[in-house]
């Protein structure tokens, strides 16, 4: 798989996946609607944060929860509590099944309090943000907290939604209310994010520096440093980026973003049987297009074209089980088939996903979508629109690349793919490796 899945999964369809992804410590509504539930914030990149006791400990959750409304079916923040946990449990198991469970139970929840269920709302918006509906996210976010301005679970996914959406101003704007309404590591991960999209990534490990020394819990401190190692490794700073991995797994092992990237680093140094060893880890707990992905890739890398096929394969399967259970596919569909499936099915779902929404992400894949169609001069201007917000992805640079080479402008693409190159060498155990091979083409005059 070439370098435009192995970021794309990561950034694109799993962070939206976690959208108002929630502690099983929180959890506990207050029923009053009022101190909303503590969030685990939304990261910038492809990440579970749940280490190897949380998914069980969740599991009660949700069968004790479910035992009280068995006593109480009329108690309505209780329905809540238990739409949130299906959320949190498609989240942990990477299971959309539970996505209908979630939307039975918030839809109870609201038709047994209609108005001032503050819960419910923020519920059904962080549903909707997980099934990619962005719209009806922001929508029920924005009702949440006209009910209760302070809550963080509708703060962060109204973040998130407007991201997602493309309106990165609006963004902004209202992660720098949430941090002044309600400071903590939820506001202050998604405004290091809103930063990086804008290419200010100083700022944004400033902001997250900042957040880890706040973070008091272990499962915060995880996260965080798994962020901080995220950037690093984008910005190919690897031995910078382990060293945050292994803060993340010391404060709670078998945290999976970690391990995932602890994987990703080692594969981007080159180190590919390393890598391979604990991606299977991740995916035999955790087996969503992202992880399935990059193992797909060390394993192409490695010359292993059969077991690379099976994880794609899986990657498709989850997103035709993804689409079976309300979540919106059109993005992991394109980033899937353009590559290893049908060209021409990418390109139909990267239309019909950038006619939803206009984000870096959504310009990226069908840029690349009508490059491996053939479509270069309709392609370009959807690549310059991906960079357009300042955001820097080594992936971007080298889609950008490879279209302006295609396209004969071969000085704009020698800076293009050499940008990607200086950025993060590693990007992409395929995608860094066509990159080295297009630049030296170029280099040669060929």
């Amino acid at each position: 798989m070439s370098g435009s899945v192995r970021g794309r999964f990561a950034t694109a369809v799993l962070t939206v996946l976690l959208a108002g992804a929630i502690t099983v410590g929180g959890l506990a509504l207050d029923g009053a609607g009022g101190r909303a539930p503590a969030l685990v914030p939304v990261p910038p990149a492809a990440d579970v944060p749940v280490g190897r006791g949380a998914a069980a400990g969740l599991a009660g959750t949700v069968a004790a929860l479910q035992s009280r409304l068995r006593e109480q079916p009329g108690d309505w923040a209780g329905w809540a509590q238990l739409g949130a946990a299906y959320v949190e449990q498609a989240r942990t198991t990477g299971d959309p099944t539970r996505y209908p469970q979630a939307e039975r139970a918030l839809a109870r929840s609201l038709a047994l309090r209609p108005h001032g269920n503050d819960a419910g709302l923020a519920g059904r918006a962080a549903l909707a943000a997980a099934r990619h509906d962005f719209r009806a996210a922001l929508r029920d976010a924005d009702a949440a907290l006209a009910v209760n301005p302070y809550g963080e679970r509708a703060l962060a996914v109204r973040v998130d939604a407007l991201v997602e959406l493309g309106r990165y101003d609006a963004a902004a704007a209202a992660a720098r209310h949430a941090d002044t309404v309600r400071p903590g590591i939820p506001s202050f991960t998604r405004l290091a994010y809103v930063r990086e999209l804008r290419g200010d990534t100083e700022g944004a490990r400033r902001v997250l520096g900042q957040a880890l020394r706040s973070a008091a819990r272990p499962d915060d401190l995880a996260y965080v440093a798994t962020a901080l190692g995220h950037l690093a490794r984008g910005q190919g700073h690897y031995t910078a980026a382990l060293r945050h991995y292994a803060t993340a797994l010391r404060a709670v092992p078998g945290h999976l973003p970690a391990l995932e990237g602890q994987a990703r680093t080692y594969a981007a140094r080159g180190e590919l049987g390393t890598a391979a060893r604990k991606l299977r880890e991740v995916v035999r707990r955790y087996p969503l297009p992202g992880p399935l992905a990059a193992l797909g890739e060390v394993y192409e890398a490695r010359g292993e074209r059969a077991a690379a096929a099976r994880q794609y394969a899986l990657a498709a399967t989850w997103v035709t089980l993804a689409r079976a259970n309300g979540v919106a596919v059109d993005l992991d569909t394109a980033l899937v088939a353009a590559d290893h499936g049908d060209r021409l099915a990418a390109l139909r779902a990267a239309r019909a996903e950038w006619a939803r929404r206009h984000t870096v992400h959504t310009a990226d894949a069908l840029a690349w979508a009508l490059h491996r169609t053939g479509r270069d001069r309709e392609a370009l201007p959807y690549a310059l629109r991906a960079a357009s917000p300042g955001y820097r992805d080594a992936a971007f640079r080298y889609h950008r690349g490879m279209i302006e080479r295609a396209l004969g402008r071969d000085a704009d693409a020698r800076r293009s793919l050499s940008a990607a190159l200086r950025l993060d060498p590693g990007f992409s155990p395929t995608g860094a490796a066509a990159a080295r091979s297009a630049l030296a083409a170029l280099e040669a005059g060929r």
